[in-house]
């Protein structure tokens, strides 16, 4: 019988043979067949007596204990190829909960078969026979369980080179900020050219992008007020008076101006949103000092940063860490931006909002387009903080008179502006860098009379 070759079909056979065949042993005797002894049982238990009687109710106790173990076996088989299946689905979309479960499950299926393995050879005690038959049946089966150990132990490589290169994203530099590595320099198909040190030109170009990005959005949110049947006038009288100061103008002649450009009404207020915090390291997100401790360091992070992030795509960086400083950042600012009534309006529920309240971020159309303006005013944050000297923040004050050195006029108007203009309101702030450069702030203009 050893030199035979069985295969599952022959082993069933066989057993089942044995169970049909052969009688259980006394009830006084401790039988690990257990049910299966009692199933063997109900053929006649007096026909088949002889005087080998006593091996052959040894032979079926460790057939019946053989069978049970390859049941066993078969069901443990098929629950690690169930936790495989979900170890690999876990690895796209990446989800680090589900992936945790399943090789959870892997291991537990595999630490259960080397128990049964183990618990076979302890209580195998007949050589050749039946013994053989199983053996020859299981070697399959273990030579796939090792096969499917190699691949656990390559997924778990992989999964460790994976969280390195998450950590070196996303770890903690000795000054709190976020560095990003290479991996994060990549579009698909696309190799940016990363500049050797901060510079005030790069400034300058990063606030051409924050203006770009900002008026983009704006063009998007109004749009969807005008689909929402939003009362723009009445919107626009809501930003006026929330930009008021102590220096008062006719607000009628300004709410009658913004009606034909109410554009830029709602530009003002959009800007005022994201540029609220920008004179500290975090946004006032926590209490950082970095900047005041270590500046020299800080520096160097925040421009490295800087470099990796430029050429990332905004939603593929939170997708791999949706809770880091920017991400933070993008939640706050959106919650700050979009009132929840305005939301509604828009979508008819509150469910992206729900998803940023709870740290994640919404994969829509409408998210989207702002995370290229969070992007943009980062970008533009880490320029600043990069810098030494960094540059200052100025703004127009409502009714302030008109700088043209420090001020741009959003209204296209041929040659100079008209005397008598002053601020109705401001739109972006500006910038004076430290090689004496002004990035001028851009205002609306009304008649002072």
């Amino acid at each position: 019988m050893a030199g035979r070759f069985w295969n599952f079909s022959d082993l069933i056979q066989q057993v089942s043979a044995a169970c049909n065949l052969r009688p259980p042993a006394s009830s006084g005797r401790n039988r690990s067949s257990g049910d299966l002894a009692d199933y063997c049982g109900t053929r006649d238990q007096e026909a088949y007596k002889t005087h080998d009687e006593d091996e052959d109710e040894e032979e079926e106790e460790v057939m019946g204990m053989e069978f049970v173990v390859m049941t066993e076996v078969f069901n443990a088989v098929s629950a690690m190829t169930i936790a495989y299946v979900s170890l690999q689905e876990a690895h796209n979309p990446w989800d680090p909960e589900k992936l945790r479960a399943a090789d959870v499950a892997v291991v537990g299926e595999l630490r259960r078969l080397g128990e049964l393995r183990e618990r076979y050879l302890r209580r195998r005690c007949y050589g050749g026979g039946s013994g053989d038959m199983l053996r020859e049946a299981v070697v399959p089966y273990e030579a796939a369980i090792e096969e499917l150990k190699r691949e656990v132990k390559a997924r778990d490589m992989e999964v460790d080179n994976l969280k390195e290169k998450l950590r070196s994203i996303i770890g903690e530099t000795t000054s709190g900020k976020k560095s990003w590595t290479s991996l994060s320099r990549r579009k698909v198909n696309c190799i940016t050219q990363v500049p050797a040190a901060p510079a005030p030109e790069l400034f300058e170009g990063a606030m051409s992008g924050v203006r770009e990005a900002l008026d983009t959005f704006t063009i998007v949110l109004l749009s969807l007020m005008r689909a929402a049947h939003w009362d723009i006038a009445a919107a626009v009288r809501s930003i006026e008076a929330a930009t008021a100061t102590a220096r008062r103008i006719s607000a009628s002649s300004v709410i009658q101006t913004q009606r034909a450009n109410a554009k830029f009404a709602l530009q003002s207020y959009i800007s005022r949103k994201v540029f609220q915090g920008f004179d500290h390291e975090s946004f006032y997100m926590d209490n950082g000092l970095s900047s005041v401790l270590s500046p020299d360091q800080y520096h160097r992070d925040c421009f490295a940063e800087y470099c990796d992030m430029k050429s990332m795509d905004s939603a593929e960086l939170l997708n791999i860490q949706p809770s880091c400083n920017f991400g933070k950042f993008c939640s706050n600012k959106y919650l700050a931006i979009v009132h929840p009534k305005m939301e509604e309006s828009f979508f008819g529920d509150l469910e992206q909002r729900q998803q940023v309240v709870e740290g994640r971020h919404p994969r829509s159309q409408f998210y989207r387009q702002f995370l290229e303006l969070a992007k943009a005013m980062w970008l533009l944050h880490l320029l600043a903080f990069s810098l030494d000297p960094a540059p200052s923040q100025f703004e127009a004050g409502r009714g302030a008179d008109f700088h043209p050195d420090y001020m741009e006029s959003v209204l296209k108007s041929p040659g100079q502006v008209p005397s008598g203009q002053v601020v109705g309101f401001p739109l972006i702030p500006g910038f004076k860098l430290g090689n004496g450069s002004i990035i001028k702030a851009r205002v609306y203009l009304v008649s002072k009379n």
